[in-house]
């Protein structure tokens, strides 16, 4: 490990990102203090316990435990005294009447911190907002602080992908801020100097762009998913083979492979809320013309749900009520325990209400899923799950889902059908198992 320079920084935020990027920044050498209001996780964090799966991190946070670089604290008075440097890491949540997104935790760390800042700070935003959050907030920032407009704020747009949070902290494609500020710029340059010295790029805009950037990133990410998805419901109606077009499209540079696996669609807790969020501010901004597809993206999206339910009802001849149905996956991605807007769970709970006997089993996020879906069934194994089972639906692809022995399921099913709402399973090798195999988007 490089060692950094004694920069201190706090971490304002201790969920998914901020524990993240706490723990990431501490193995870079940093002295690093992470805040939150819920004393739980932070007691939880304290002693050594990442309250989410994420690959490799709870290695990194007891290892920083133990050297002194890494502490917890609740108390907003004691971030203030401790750290040059503020990154702002809560979250942003949708609002449900209309979509927006809620900035309730965004203002409440401002208006917690500011009235501490009695010497000059740099505090720098890394949560998802919409465009024009950031500054209202500097401005917020000023107002409230002691030192006013020595307390500086900028924004730098986090992309981490859950399940490579780590490495996408420590190894990040870009870097991207938003400022005027030479100090800002100055601090914010210094905190990722190691990366820089790699050749990561580090970008510089003015704040608006900067939180376009990461909006921006989402609703194309987006859009594509959507859009091999829309050419699975074409390939269906035609006899063609949505994987095959996949692979076929993604030969070429201008378009690529990556998000180009067609199934079930996207969910957790960045696409779906960022969409909605980026259509609601562009109609805030009387420009709601221009993300009026993103409405059709997110429709696709969730047809595709929709579209699997309707598969395994074909399969099971045309009625729910008194059969027994597996799901393997509960989490909206597979290295991940997150199990928000899981497309998983909202199949199987629907199902659930047709009156199946749904069970549920996932490598990660089972107790997650508990406590959200009461109603479900939950297997700790999944040939436990797949018991007795009238259709098994793959919709999480997990490693150990697309490596499953068909053998040894069909031991444990009473029938042998299965729908792989992940297109993750080779159909000819099911087929030649004896299993009856569908598939979104192929024959």
């Amino acid at each position: 490990m490089v060692e950094a320079e004694r920069m201190r920084v706090s971490v304002i935020g201790t969920g998914y990102l901020g524990a993240t990027t706490a723990a990431c920044l501490a193995e870079m050498g940093y002295e690093v203090m992470g805040l939150d209001v819920d004393e739980a996780k932070i007691d939880l964090l304290r002693s050594g316990k990442v309250p989410f799966y994420e690959p490799g991190l709870a290695e990194l946070l007891t290892e920083n435990l133990r050297t002194g670089r890494l502490h917890f604290t609740t108390d907003f008075a004691q971030v203030a005294a401790f750290a040059d440097l503020h990154l702002i890491c809560v979250g942003t949540p949708q609002r449900d009447e209309s979509g927006a997104a809620d900035l309730k935790y965004v203002n409440s760390a401002i208006d917690n911190l500011a009235p501490y800042l009695t010497r000059p700070t740099v505090v720098v935003g890394r949560s998802t907002v919409p465009v024009g959050t950031a500054a209202t907030l500097a401005a917020r920032l000023c107002a409230l602080a002691p030192v006013g407009e020595e307390a500086e704020l900028g924004w730098s747009p986090e992309f981490l992908r859950e399940g490579f949070g780590v490495e996408d902290t420590l190894r990040p494609n870009r870097i991207v801020l938003g400022t005027d500020s030479p100090r800002v710029e100055k601090a914010v340059r210094a905190l990722w100097q190691q990366q820089v010295d790699e050749g990561i790029p580090f970008l510089v805009t003015d704040l608006q762009t900067a939180e376009l950037v990461k909006v921006s990133a989402n609703a194309f990410l987006a859009t594509k998913i959507s859009f091999i998805n829309a050419m699975a419901e074409v390939s269906e109606v035609a006899g063609a083979d949505v994987i095959q077009l996949a692979e076929a499209l993604s030969y070429d540079d201008r378009i690529g492979g990556k998000f180009l696996g067609p199934g079930l669609g996207f969910g957790g807790g960045c696409l779906p809320k960022d969409i909605r969020a980026f259509m609601a501010r562009a109609d805030e901004l009387g420009v709601e013309p221009a993300l009026s597809f993103l409405r059709e993206v997110d429709a696709i999206n969730q047809r595709r749900r929709a579209r699997t339910i309707d598969i395994a009802r074909q399969l099971i001849g045309g009625n729910f009520a008194g059969c027994t149905v597996t799901v393997l996956g509960a989490a909206f991605k597979p290295n991940s325990d997150d199990i928000r807007d899981s497309p998983a769970l909202d199949v199987a709970s629907t199902i659930a209400s047709l009156g199946a006997h749904v069970t549920v089993y996932d490598p990660a996020a089972l107790e997650r899923a508990r406590e959200a879906h009461p109603e479900l069934n939950y297997a700790n194994s999944m040939l436990e799950a797949a018991r007795d089972a009238d259709v098994v639906l793959l919709l999480t692809e997990w490693a150990e889902f697309r490596e499953a022995n068909p053998e040894e399921l069909a031991a444990v099913v009473a029938q042998k059908r299965i729908v792989d709402g992940r297109n993750a399973l080779d159909p000819i090798y099911w087929r030649a198992s004896g299993w009856t195999y569908r598939a979104l988007g192929r024959q």
